[in-house]
Protein backbone atom coordinates (compact mmCIF):
# COMPACT_ATOMS: atom_id res chain seq x y z
CA UNK A 1 0.00 0.00 0.00
CA UNK A 2 1.41 3.26 -0.84
CA UNK A 3 1.77 5.63 1.59
CA UNK A 4 1.95 9.21 2.77
CA UNK A 5 5.68 9.17 2.84
CA UNK A 6 6.33 7.44 -0.30
CA UNK A 7 4.50 10.22 -1.75
CA UNK A 8 6.50 13.00 -0.12
CA UNK A 9 9.83 11.01 -1.55
CA UNK A 10 8.39 10.38 -4.63
CA UNK A 11 7.36 14.46 -4.85
CA UNK A 12 10.63 15.61 -3.28
CA UNK A 13 9.47 17.36 -0.21
CA UNK A 14 8.48 16.80 3.55
CA UNK A 15 5.82 14.16 4.65
CA UNK A 16 4.44 17.25 6.41
CA UNK A 17 4.21 19.37 2.87
CA UNK A 18 2.27 16.56 1.35
CA UNK A 19 -0.36 16.30 4.47
CA UNK A 20 -0.75 20.60 4.36
CA UNK A 21 -1.48 20.09 0.51
CA UNK A 22 -3.90 17.00 1.05
CA UNK A 23 -5.78 18.50 4.19
CA UNK A 24 -5.56 22.95 2.93
CA UNK A 25 -4.58 23.74 6.36
CA UNK A 26 -1.20 25.91 4.65
CA UNK A 27 -1.13 27.59 1.78
CA UNK A 28 1.40 26.05 -0.61
CA UNK A 29 2.59 26.89 -4.09
CA UNK A 30 1.05 26.16 -6.85
CA UNK A 31 3.81 24.49 -8.53
CA UNK A 32 4.79 22.22 -5.31
CA UNK A 33 0.71 21.70 -4.93
CA UNK A 34 0.89 20.39 -8.80
CA UNK A 35 4.13 18.00 -8.26
CA UNK A 36 2.63 16.55 -5.18
CA UNK A 37 -0.83 15.66 -7.00
CA UNK A 38 0.98 14.33 -10.42
CA UNK A 39 3.00 11.83 -7.59
CA UNK A 40 -0.37 11.12 -6.03
CA UNK A 41 -2.08 10.20 -9.13
CA UNK A 42 1.38 8.58 -10.46
CA UNK A 43 1.70 6.41 -7.61
CA UNK A 44 -2.18 5.85 -7.05
CA UNK A 45 -2.04 7.23 -3.21
CA UNK A 46 -5.60 6.40 -1.87
CA UNK A 47 -5.86 8.26 1.98
CA UNK A 48 -8.18 7.26 4.52
CA UNK A 49 -11.18 9.45 4.08
CA UNK A 50 -12.49 9.18 7.33
CA UNK A 51 -9.23 9.84 9.00
CA UNK A 52 -8.51 12.76 6.41
CA UNK A 53 -11.57 14.51 7.48
CA UNK A 54 -11.34 14.03 11.25
CA UNK A 55 -7.73 15.01 11.02
CA UNK A 56 -8.52 18.33 9.18
CA UNK A 57 -12.24 18.81 8.88
CA UNK A 58 -12.82 18.68 5.14
CA UNK A 59 -13.86 15.58 3.06
CA UNK A 60 -12.33 16.39 0.08
CA UNK A 61 -15.50 16.26 -1.72
CA UNK A 62 -17.24 18.70 -3.97
CA UNK A 63 -21.11 19.02 -4.38
CA UNK A 64 -22.04 18.84 -7.67
CA UNK A 65 -26.21 20.53 -7.86
CA UNK A 66 -27.24 19.54 -11.14
CA UNK A 67 -31.13 19.41 -11.46
CA UNK A 68 -31.70 17.15 -14.37
CA UNK A 69 -35.08 18.53 -16.06
CA UNK A 70 -36.82 17.44 -19.12
CA UNK A 71 -37.00 20.94 -20.29
CA UNK A 72 -32.82 21.05 -20.85
CA UNK A 73 -30.72 19.73 -22.97
CA UNK A 74 -29.03 17.05 -20.78
CA UNK A 75 -25.84 16.37 -22.48
CA UNK A 76 -24.67 19.69 -22.16
CA UNK A 77 -25.05 19.61 -18.78
CA UNK A 78 -23.59 15.80 -18.75
CA UNK A 79 -20.59 17.76 -20.19
CA UNK A 80 -20.40 20.63 -17.51
CA UNK A 81 -20.53 17.64 -14.61
CA UNK A 82 -17.45 15.63 -16.56
CA UNK A 83 -15.48 18.69 -16.63
CA UNK A 84 -16.07 19.14 -12.91
CA UNK A 85 -15.30 15.82 -11.83
CA UNK A 86 -12.47 15.48 -13.85
CA UNK A 87 -11.00 18.60 -13.18
CA UNK A 88 -12.19 18.05 -9.21
CA UNK A 89 -9.79 15.13 -9.22
CA UNK A 90 -6.45 16.85 -10.68
CA UNK A 91 -6.72 19.00 -7.06
CA UNK A 92 -7.35 15.74 -5.29
CA UNK A 93 -11.28 15.87 -4.90
CA UNK A 94 -14.61 13.84 -5.90
CA UNK A 95 -17.56 15.42 -6.25
CA UNK A 96 -21.14 14.38 -4.96
CA UNK A 97 -23.81 14.68 -7.91
CA UNK A 98 -27.06 15.51 -6.79
CA UNK A 99 -29.72 15.66 -9.70
CA UNK A 100 -32.92 16.27 -7.87
CA UNK A 101 -35.13 19.41 -7.72
CA UNK A 102 -34.55 20.20 -4.35
CA UNK A 103 -33.89 23.42 -4.96
CA UNK A 104 -32.86 25.00 -1.48
CA UNK A 105 -33.15 21.82 0.30
CA UNK A 106 -30.54 20.45 -1.03
CA UNK A 107 -28.26 23.45 0.30
CA UNK A 108 -29.56 23.07 3.84
CA UNK A 109 -28.37 19.02 3.52
CA UNK A 110 -25.15 19.74 2.33
CA UNK A 111 -24.60 22.78 4.66
CA UNK A 112 -25.84 20.88 7.52
CA UNK A 113 -23.84 17.92 7.16
CA UNK A 114 -20.66 16.82 6.45
CA UNK A 115 -21.31 15.84 3.03
CA UNK A 116 -18.94 18.01 0.69
CA UNK A 117 -16.46 21.00 1.28
CA UNK A 118 -18.13 23.58 -1.12
CA UNK A 119 -20.94 23.50 -3.65
CA UNK A 120 -20.92 24.24 -7.55
CA UNK A 121 -24.74 24.94 -8.50
CA UNK A 122 -26.08 24.25 -12.12
CA UNK A 123 -29.10 25.48 -13.59
CA UNK A 124 -29.04 28.87 -12.02
CA UNK A 125 -32.48 31.11 -12.56
CA UNK A 126 -32.35 34.88 -12.04
CA UNK A 127 -34.33 34.95 -8.55
CA UNK A 128 -33.36 31.21 -7.34
CA UNK A 129 -34.48 30.07 -4.48
CA UNK A 130 -31.38 28.86 -3.46
CA UNK A 131 -29.61 31.98 -3.81
CA UNK A 132 -30.59 33.00 0.21
CA UNK A 133 -29.46 29.87 1.59
CA UNK A 134 -26.10 30.35 -0.72
CA UNK A 135 -25.74 33.81 1.12
CA UNK A 136 -26.16 32.35 4.47
CA UNK A 137 -23.97 29.27 4.03
CA UNK A 138 -20.73 28.74 5.73
CA UNK A 139 -19.46 26.37 2.84
CA UNK A 140 -18.21 28.38 -0.40
CA UNK A 141 -20.09 27.68 -3.95
CA UNK A 142 -19.39 28.58 -6.93
CA UNK A 143 -22.64 28.96 -9.37
CA UNK A 144 -22.37 28.19 -12.81
CA UNK A 145 -25.01 30.90 -14.14
CA UNK A 146 -25.62 34.13 -13.44
CA UNK A 147 -28.71 35.29 -11.03
CA UNK A 148 -30.16 38.50 -11.25
CA UNK A 149 -28.34 40.23 -8.48
CA UNK A 150 -24.46 38.20 -8.55
CA UNK A 151 -22.88 40.58 -5.74
CA UNK A 152 -21.58 38.49 -2.82
CA UNK A 153 -21.64 35.22 -5.61
CA UNK A 154 -18.82 34.28 -7.54
CA UNK A 155 -20.37 32.76 -11.08
CA UNK A 156 -18.75 31.25 -13.94
CA UNK A 157 -20.80 31.57 -17.30
CA UNK A 158 -20.84 32.06 -20.99
CA UNK A 159 -21.61 35.94 -21.65
CA UNK A 160 -25.15 34.70 -23.17
CA UNK A 161 -26.41 37.69 -23.76
CA UNK A 162 -23.26 39.12 -25.68
CA UNK A 163 -24.16 35.70 -27.65
CA UNK A 164 -27.82 36.23 -28.45
CA UNK A 165 -26.17 39.51 -29.60
CA UNK A 166 -23.34 37.79 -32.14
CA UNK A 167 -25.77 35.83 -33.62
CA UNK A 168 -27.86 39.22 -34.54
CA UNK A 169 -25.02 41.06 -35.75
CA UNK A 170 -24.05 38.04 -37.81
CA UNK A 171 -27.57 38.37 -39.76
CA UNK A 172 -27.85 42.07 -39.83
CA UNK A 173 -24.11 42.23 -41.15
CA UNK A 174 -25.61 39.57 -44.27
CA UNK A 175 -28.57 41.81 -44.75
CA UNK A 176 -31.40 40.26 -43.14
CA UNK A 177 -33.90 42.48 -41.60
CA UNK A 178 -36.58 40.39 -39.73
CA UNK A 179 -35.43 37.76 -37.72
CA UNK A 180 -37.41 34.78 -35.84
CA UNK A 181 -35.65 33.41 -32.53
CA UNK A 182 -36.92 29.76 -31.69
CA UNK A 183 -36.27 29.28 -28.18
CA UNK A 184 -36.34 27.21 -25.00
CA UNK A 185 -39.64 25.46 -24.20
CA UNK A 186 -41.94 27.47 -22.79
CA UNK A 187 -41.08 26.14 -18.74
CA UNK A 188 -37.65 27.43 -19.11
CA UNK A 189 -38.61 31.22 -19.27
CA UNK A 190 -41.33 30.55 -17.12
CA UNK A 191 -38.92 29.80 -14.17
CA UNK A 192 -36.81 32.70 -14.77
CA UNK A 193 -33.67 30.47 -16.33
CA UNK A 194 -30.85 33.03 -16.19
CA UNK A 195 -29.10 31.62 -19.45
CA UNK A 196 -32.12 31.81 -21.61
CA UNK A 197 -33.35 35.24 -20.08
CA UNK A 198 -30.03 36.76 -20.74
CA UNK A 199 -29.41 35.51 -24.22
CA UNK A 200 -32.79 36.87 -24.97
CA UNK A 201 -31.82 40.31 -23.38
CA UNK A 202 -29.15 40.38 -25.93
CA UNK A 203 -30.93 39.33 -29.29
CA UNK A 204 -33.42 42.31 -28.16
CA UNK A 205 -31.07 44.85 -27.92
CA UNK A 206 -28.81 44.20 -30.64
CA UNK A 207 -31.90 44.03 -33.07
CA UNK A 208 -32.90 47.30 -31.42
CA UNK A 209 -29.51 48.97 -32.41
CA UNK A 210 -29.21 47.18 -35.71
CA UNK A 211 -33.03 48.07 -36.38
CA UNK A 212 -34.02 44.77 -37.62
CA UNK A 213 -37.57 42.87 -36.55
CA UNK A 214 -37.24 40.66 -34.06
CA UNK A 215 -40.10 37.57 -33.40
CA UNK A 216 -39.16 35.42 -30.28
CA UNK A 217 -40.99 32.33 -29.53
CA UNK A 218 -40.68 29.51 -27.07
CA UNK A 219 -40.52 26.26 -28.41
CA UNK A 220 -40.60 22.76 -27.37
CA UNK A 221 -38.54 20.21 -28.84
CA UNK A 222 -40.68 17.71 -30.94
CA UNK A 223 -40.85 17.75 -34.46
CA UNK A 224 -44.94 18.85 -33.90
CA UNK A 225 -44.34 21.82 -31.73
CA UNK A 226 -41.93 23.31 -34.18
CA UNK A 227 -43.70 23.05 -37.27
CA UNK A 228 -46.44 24.74 -35.22
CA UNK A 229 -44.36 27.22 -33.84
CA UNK A 230 -42.59 28.17 -37.22
CA UNK A 231 -46.01 28.03 -39.55
CA UNK A 232 -47.43 30.84 -36.79
CA UNK A 233 -43.72 32.99 -37.47
CA UNK A 234 -44.37 33.00 -41.42
CA UNK A 235 -47.68 33.80 -40.81
CA UNK A 236 -47.03 36.70 -38.53
CA UNK A 237 -44.07 37.77 -39.79
CA UNK A 238 -43.90 36.74 -43.75
CA UNK A 239 -40.77 38.12 -44.63
CA UNK A 240 -38.69 36.68 -41.79
CA UNK A 241 -35.42 35.81 -43.74
CA UNK A 242 -33.34 33.78 -40.60
CA UNK A 243 -34.16 32.01 -37.50
CA UNK A 244 -31.93 31.55 -34.46
CA UNK A 245 -32.26 28.45 -32.32
CA UNK A 246 -31.74 28.40 -29.10
CA UNK A 247 -33.12 25.12 -28.33
CA UNK A 248 -31.21 21.59 -29.25
CA UNK A 249 -33.48 19.52 -29.19
CA UNK A 250 -35.30 21.77 -32.03
CA UNK A 251 -32.75 22.01 -34.35
CA UNK A 252 -32.82 18.45 -36.11
CA UNK A 253 -36.72 18.92 -36.53
CA UNK A 254 -36.39 22.71 -37.76
CA UNK A 255 -34.40 21.33 -40.73
CA UNK A 256 -36.30 18.78 -41.58
CA UNK A 257 -39.55 21.15 -41.67
CA UNK A 258 -37.52 23.66 -43.76
CA UNK A 259 -36.74 20.37 -46.42
CA UNK A 260 -40.36 19.24 -46.23
CA UNK A 261 -41.56 22.97 -47.16
CA UNK A 262 -38.86 23.19 -49.44
CA UNK A 263 -37.01 25.57 -48.40
CA UNK A 264 -33.04 25.69 -49.02
CA UNK A 265 -30.83 26.98 -45.90
CA UNK A 266 -29.35 28.92 -46.49
CA UNK A 267 -30.56 30.36 -49.90
CA UNK A 268 -33.93 30.94 -48.60
CA UNK A 269 -33.72 31.01 -44.78
CA UNK A 270 -30.58 31.25 -42.60
CA UNK A 271 -30.56 29.41 -39.56
CA UNK A 272 -27.91 30.24 -36.46
CA UNK A 273 -28.15 28.60 -33.21
CA UNK A 274 -26.81 29.13 -29.54
CA UNK A 275 -26.02 25.44 -28.85
CA UNK A 276 -23.42 22.83 -27.91
CA UNK A 277 -21.16 22.53 -30.78
CA UNK A 278 -20.70 18.98 -31.34
CA UNK A 279 -24.48 19.66 -32.18
CA UNK A 280 -23.80 22.47 -34.45
CA UNK A 281 -21.50 20.83 -36.44
CA UNK A 282 -22.95 17.72 -36.99
CA UNK A 283 -26.38 18.94 -37.87
CA UNK A 284 -28.16 17.42 -41.23
CA UNK A 285 -26.82 21.18 -42.09
CA UNK A 286 -23.94 21.99 -40.21
CA UNK A 287 -25.16 25.48 -38.42
CA UNK A 288 -23.46 28.36 -37.68
CA UNK A 289 -23.65 28.90 -34.05
CA UNK A 290 -22.13 30.38 -30.32
CA UNK A 291 -21.00 27.14 -28.88
CA UNK A 292 -21.95 26.56 -25.46
CA UNK A 293 -18.13 26.22 -23.51
CA UNK A 294 -19.20 23.41 -21.35
CA UNK A 295 -15.83 21.84 -20.52
CA UNK A 296 -14.11 25.47 -19.82
CA UNK A 297 -17.29 26.07 -17.98
CA UNK A 298 -17.08 22.76 -15.56
CA UNK A 299 -13.26 23.48 -15.28
CA UNK A 300 -13.19 27.10 -14.20
CA UNK A 301 -16.39 26.68 -11.43
CA UNK A 302 -13.66 24.19 -9.68
CA UNK A 303 -10.50 25.97 -9.95
CA UNK A 304 -12.30 28.67 -8.48
CA UNK A 305 -13.82 26.62 -5.67
CA UNK A 306 -11.27 24.98 -4.91
CA UNK A 307 -9.15 28.44 -4.81
CA UNK A 308 -11.57 29.34 -2.53
CA UNK A 309 -10.99 26.50 -0.15
CA UNK A 310 -7.34 26.74 -0.24
CA UNK A 311 -7.92 30.31 1.20
CA UNK A 312 -7.95 32.63 -1.70
CA UNK A 313 -11.36 34.25 -1.39
CA UNK A 314 -12.12 35.10 -4.64
CA UNK A 315 -16.14 36.55 -5.71
CA UNK A 316 -16.81 37.69 -8.57
CA UNK A 317 -18.54 36.51 -12.27
CA UNK A 318 -16.15 35.18 -14.93
CA UNK A 319 -18.19 35.66 -18.17
CA UNK A 320 -16.52 33.44 -20.68
CA UNK A 321 -16.58 35.58 -24.19
CA UNK A 322 -19.14 34.27 -27.21
CA UNK A 323 -17.46 32.83 -30.28
CA UNK A 324 -19.31 32.20 -33.47
CA UNK A 325 -18.60 29.88 -36.10
CA UNK A 326 -19.53 29.94 -39.49
CA UNK A 327 -20.58 27.20 -40.97
CA UNK A 328 -23.35 25.89 -43.93
CA UNK A 329 -26.51 27.64 -43.04
CA UNK A 330 -25.95 31.40 -42.80
CA UNK A 331 -25.77 33.21 -45.94
CA UNK A 332 -26.71 36.85 -47.27
CA UNK A 333 -30.94 37.50 -46.97
CA UNK A 334 -32.82 36.27 -50.01
CA UNK A 335 -34.29 38.80 -52.92
CA UNK A 336 -37.97 37.94 -51.93
CA UNK A 337 -40.27 37.16 -54.86
CA UNK A 338 -43.92 38.17 -54.83
CA UNK A 339 -46.84 35.55 -54.97
CA UNK A 340 -45.64 32.00 -53.26
CA UNK A 341 -46.89 31.77 -49.81
CA UNK A 342 -45.14 30.81 -46.70
CA UNK A 343 -43.02 27.84 -46.22
CA UNK A 344 -43.36 27.04 -49.80
CA UNK A 345 -40.06 28.09 -51.75
CA UNK A 346 -40.66 31.94 -51.28
CA UNK A 347 -37.97 33.69 -53.20
CA UNK A 348 -36.76 33.42 -56.50
CA UNK A 349 -34.00 30.77 -57.31
CA UNK A 350 -33.37 31.34 -60.58
CA UNK A 351 -29.56 31.79 -61.39
CA UNK A 352 -28.54 30.70 -58.14
CA UNK A 353 -28.04 26.89 -59.03
CA UNK A 354 -30.91 25.33 -57.84
CA UNK A 355 -32.94 24.53 -61.07
CA UNK A 356 -36.50 25.39 -61.73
Amino acid sequence: MVTLADVARHAGVSASTVSYVLSGKRSISASTRERIRRSIDELGYRPHVGARALASSRTHILALMMPLRTDLYVPVMMEIAMAVTTTARAHGYDVLLLTGEEGPEAVRRVEGSALADGMIVMDVELDDPRLPFLRQAERPAVLVGLPADPAGFTCVDLDFEAAGARCVDHLADLGHRQIAVLGEPPAVYARGTGFAERTLAGLRAAAAARQVGLLHRPCEGTYAAVAATVGRVFEERPSTTALVVQNEAAVEPLLALLRRQGLAVPEDVSVVAVCAAQVAAHASVPLTSVGVPAQEMGRHAVERLVAHLDGHEDTGTVLIAPDLTVRGSSGPAPVPAPGPAPLSGRTERAGRGHGG
